[in-house]
């Protein structure tokens, strides 16, 4: 087989995500399949070369899946010749530095979000990087989630008619971390390293409206700690600095109105973990992680208000099931490929730091929303 090697830094395995899906579920699994096919019919062989701070950690992931690249020393990894691409999967505050690093070192950039603290700073990036001439690329891996991915195909296919709102509901009950463990690490709840869901999901809304619907153009947000402390991961009292829940309303171009709820502090009821309802003058939808219904105009009913009788619509049986259509893979590997190709081919790759920046100023304004209790139209960044 002739393969294509890309030597790949990845710092930051030994955290959930990095592991599991970056690592495991993305180019663990390229290499499963006999790599991934380039332009020129040759297999890009993605050479994995784990970065972290735990040498025992590292060594148990390397020996774990055969792979025997693993350095506690991330200059020493960039410094390699046959390094071509810099994966940052770190906190956020160990990112700007890392990725800096990178540049300096003429590799390749591909990184979680967000990509720095501050919009100045993602700017900053995106422009060093313009100018050192490596390719660069942010995560928007809920892009490429099966449920968002009929969501768009319903929008580019002109199902709604004219949108008039979209609705999205995410979230789920992490434990304070004394009777039961949390779900989450501890420092997601502190504002001094970096915690906080506004700064972690605010960024994901941006992509998703931006790609799927329109430009963000302004942000009204209401962000909170309903939770004031919680027992981290030895068993220790904490006061939770960071916000937990983030409720925000978003313009969009063309007159559509967002409502996006995210917490780490509510009770699901719903059928997956986040939803969204899109409403339009000739149908609706409702897309989640996998699934996505809709209902026509045309199969509308009309619902009676009766507080005296009890309801006797099955309102759910109403809607009807979108087919998949087509084999949906994990949405990181997908998006892992696309770089890949951007890297060897030169595909087209839109999710680049442009885009991360994007994500972090709608953070940034949406926290300032909050402090101030204003509305803050969405300035273009100055790229």
């Amino acid at each position: 087989m002739n393969r294509v090697p890309i030597g790949i830094v990845l710092n930051g395995v030994t955290g959930r995500m990095g592991y599991r899906q970056h690592l495991v579920r993305s180019l663990l699994a390229i290499r499963d399949e006999g790599g991934l096919p380039a332009g020129d019919g040759r297999r890009i062989w993605p050479e994995p070369i784990l970065v972290g701070r735990s040498p025992a950690k590292l060594q148990e992931i390397a020996e774990r899946h055969g792979l025997t690249d693993w350095t506690t020393d991330l200059d020493e990894a960039l410094a390699r010749d046959d390094v071509q691409i810099y994966f940052d999967a770190q906190v956020t505050q160990q990112r700007e530095k890392a990725i800096r690093a990178a540049i300096e070192a003429g590799k390749h950039i591909y990184t979680e979000k967000p990509l720095a603290d501050d919009t100045a700073a993602a700017v900053d990036l995106y422009r060093a990087a313009v100018a050192a001439g490596v390719k660069h690329g942010v995560v928007q891996d809920k892009l490429f989630l099966p449920g968002l991915r009929k969501l768009a195909r319903l929008v580019e296919g002109g199902f709604f008619g004219r949108i008039l709102s979209v609705r999205g509901e995410f979230g789920y009950w992490v434990f304070e971390g004394d009777w039961q463990s949390a779900q989450r690490p501890s420092w997601n709840y502190r504002s001094q390293d970096g915690g906080g869901i506004a700064v972690d999901m605010f960024p994901h809304w941006q992509y998703v409206l931006e790609r799927i619907f329109a430009p963000v153009r302004s942000v009204q947000a209401t962000i909170v700690t309903h939770i004031p402390s919680r027992v981290d991961e030895s068993g220790a009292v904490y006061e939770a600095t960071a916000d937990d829940a983030a409720y925000g309303t978003f313009e969009l171009e063309g007159g559509i109105v967002a409502q996006v709820n995210s917490s780490w502090a509510v009770r699901v009821y719903r059928d997956e973990l986040v939803e969204f309802q899109v409403d339009g003058t000739h149908g609706s939808a409702v897309a989640g992680l996998r699934e996505c219904h809709v209902q026509h105009r045309a199969t509308t009913p009309k619902p009676v208000w009766n507080p005296d009788l009890p309801a006797t619509e099955q309102f759910r049986a109403q809607w009807q099931r979108v087919p998949d259509n087509e084999e949906f893979d994990n949405g990181f590997k997908v998006q892992w490929e696309h770089f890949l190709r951007h890297v060897v081919d030169d595909a087209a790759f839109p999710w680049d730091f442009a885009a991360g920046a994007r994500g972090v100023q709608l953070a940034e304004l949406g926290l300032e929303s909050a402090r101030t209790g204003r509305r803050i139209e969405i300035p273009s960044l100055d790229l």
